[in-house]
């Protein structure tokens, strides 16, 4: 049977063990049978694995900010859906965090998505999530996978990681901001509004 959650800290616990990080395991993931939006990122953060909340970190308010919603809704499992590529922390790296741990996606989304509301709008935040759910279809880079937006239909939207890194790529490119985010903005509302 299908993992569910009615609460926003509580998902992760009805998945079972989840494999080691260097920090004590903790699954952060947020999802319920009528979450109407995915939102599928990395993995948590140090912040992050610190609450036990979703994208409770500037990432997360950039991101909110991007798809003009309060924080009270974004938390509401009922609207979205907050699944990492890696429910737990996955410690450092040379430069910043490592990267999400592989089996953690093929193990755990499919059981999410099955959980959940048919067909969701699915937004996929970094090359981690652009990687699993587009494959062949995503293009050479983030930045021409993310300006194909269009490419990939009214159910999927690719997105930057929105790290702080990126308001740097935003300011080269301004297209993001002009083309992709009234969309998105758009495609959340009328989600939200269903």
């Amino acid at each position: 049977m299908a993992p569910e959650s009615s609460s926003a800290r509580s998902g992760a616990n009805s998945l079972g063990s989840v494999p080691k990080s260097k920090r004590t395991t903790r699954p952060v993931v947020q999802f319920s049978s009528k979450s109407r939006i995915v939102i599928v990122g990395q993995a948590p953060g140090t912040k992050v694995h610190e609450t036990g909340i979703p994208w409770d970190d500037p990432s997360g308010d950039h991101l909110r900010e991007w798809l003009s919603v309060s924080r009270e809704s974004f938390d509401d499992p009922d609207s979205f859906a907050l699944v990492p590529m890696g429910f737990c922390y996955p410690g450092k790296a040379k430069s910043g965090d490592a990267p999400p741990r592989p089996e953690c996606a093929p193990q755990w989304h499919e059981r999410v998505l099955d959980a959940i509301a048919p067909e969701p709008l699915l937004l996929l935040a970094g090359q981690y999530a652009q990687q699993y759910y587009l494959g062949p279809s995503r293009k050479k880079t983030l930045t021409e996978t993310v300006r194909s937006f269009k490419e990939y239909g009214t159910q999927t939207i690719p997105l930057p990681h929105p790290s702080w890194r990126s308001r740097i790529w935003m300011k080269k490119n301004l297209w993001f901001e002009a083309e992709l985010l009234p969309v998105l903005r758009r495609r959340v509302k009328k989600r939200l509004a269903d």
